[in-house]
């Protein structure tokens, strides 16, 4: 029988509560420590004095291809790529380090949420692992994005460097909206 160690229960408890503390989802935490559902419930609930939400984890590629979770799942992706350079970095380190450089670079929505949650990076992650997913590079800029595995995308031009007609416009409909209602009140 092998002799649980002090240190390495630390190591996972550490980073269940850094997954938590980053927005992580009970299945994601029960897949990647080796602590037990009980554990991690208790422990979500004192850090976010609730309890962790239920229900299944997204399972779509086709929400990574969109127009704007494109951009901020490749954004994140090429960064979790060039971290899992270091050999040393382990594959959920190289996860929450490039989750963490993609929130400081990327400004949250209106909500006050970022447009690709951890949980949704993780699997955009297993996602690659998989082969349900492929970088697709845009013949304008050179970027790499992601895209459906098998995809032919030679003739591949990115959202960036031609957004859909309604890109935006949502956002712009909504300030004006609201400076309008401000005008009302005063």
């Amino acid at each position: 029988m092998a002799e649980k160690s002090v240190i390495d229960e630390a190591k996972q408890i550490s980073l269940a509560i850094e997954l938590i503390t980053l927005g992580a989802r009970l299945q994601v935490l029960q897949t990647e420590t080796q602590i037990s559902r009980r554990r991690l419930i208790n422990l979500y609930k004192e850090i976010h004095h609730e309890s962790p939400p239920k229900g299944m984890l997204p399972f779509s590629t086709d929400w990574y291809v969109t127009w704007l979770p494109n951009i901020h799942s490749s954004l994140f992706y090429n960064t979790y790529l060039y971290l899992r350079r270091n050999p040393e970095r382990s594959r959920m380190q190289s996860v929450v380090n490039a989750y963490r450089l993609y929130l400081e670079q990327v400004p949250l929505q209106d909500d006050g949420k970022p447009v690709l949650t951890l949980t949704r990076a993780w699997m955009l992650v297993r996602f690659f692992e998989s082969d349900m997913m492929q970088l697709s590079t845009c013949l304008r800029c050179s970027g790499r994005f992601v895209g459906h595995a098998y995809t032919l995308d030679s003739d591949f031009v990115c959202g960036i460097c031609q957004p859909p007609s309604r890109a935006g416009k949502t956002k712009r409909r909504k300030a004006a909206r609201a400076g309008s209602a401000a005008e009302r009140s005063n």
